[in-house]
């Protein structure tokens, strides 16, 4: 299973981003991707811990949401197009950070040890 990234950039604060994660290498003839694996979203800004942004729950149910990105973070997932977005508005110089998409069966969704695979990040910068 393959997961990248893309949409980061350069934004000014108050600015907006759309990053995706796009999935390829899964058995999409036999079993549905979202039935099967959590879709989160991380970041690490430099010197800082990898920290969980959002994630989209199993069956493309529940969202969540880190306190510091809720109300101007959406995650929503595309099954048609095995691509999940995470929608940034309001975005401020401390979301400056690499951020990453990861898929697994994960029971909490902040603890990144439980998703099984990676994407190898989008850069996002957050300065006037």
């Amino acid at each position: 299973v393959q997961l990248v990234e893309s949409g980061g950039g350069l934004v000014q604060p108050g600015g907006s981003l759309r990053l995706s994660c796009t999935i390829s290498g899964f058995d999409f003839d036999n079993y549905n991707l979202f039935d099967e694996y959590a879709i989160g979203w991380f970041r690490q800004a430099p010197g800082k811990e990898r920290e969980g942004v959002s994630c989209l729950d199993r069956g493309l149910g529940d969202v969540h949401y880190a306190d510091t990105v809720k109300g101007r973070f959406t995650i929503t997932g595309d099954n048609a197009k095995n691509t999940v977005y995470l929608q940034m508005d309001s975005l401020k110089p401390e979301d400056t950070a690499v951020y990453y998409c990861a898929a697994g069966p994960v029971v909490e969704w902040t603890n990144a040890a439980e998703y099984d695979y990676w994407g190898q990040g989008t850069q996002v910068t957050v300065s006037s």
